[in-house]
């Protein structure tokens, strides 16, 4: 179900946790891994199953990584636009969002943050 509100300001502090397994799989270095996987299969460099065991791997290192390294808090706010939550996964789109890091601040025009429950374990 998926809802559209305006002019409406949201605050939301949240701490890093542990997510669900393949989430990173679409951040950079994710997405650079696969093109890598996928060259070295494709040149018979390594087999299907080798490439998906690497996956596997790379999915469980930067979880438990993010969760025993990753110790910042991060405060944001901004316009809610629009939020959904599907299968224990929350999705924000927020307008005009600014993000406080420690010193920092950072402002935005619109940003999409995917937030999972990092209690549920890996199937």
């Amino acid at each position: 179900k998926e809802r559209e509100t305006r002019h409406r300001r949201t605050t939301i502090t949240h701490k890093m946790s542990k997510t669900l397994p393949v989430l990173y799989r679409s951040s950079t270095l994710g997405e650079c891994l696969k093109e890598s996987l996928d060259e070295l299969t494709a040149s018979s460099s390594l087999s299907k199953e080798q490439s998906i065991a690497i996956l596997q791997q790379f999915d469980e290192s930067i979880n438990e990584k993010l969760a025993s390294e990753a110790k910042n808090k991060v405060t944001f706010r901004g316009h809610l636009h629009t939020y959904r939550y599907c299968e224990n996964v929350w999705t924000f789109i927020l307008e005009d969002a600014t993000f406080k890091i420690d010193t920092e601040t950072i402002s935005v025009d619109k940003v999409k943050i995917v937030a999972c429950d990092g209690s549920i374990t890996k199937k």
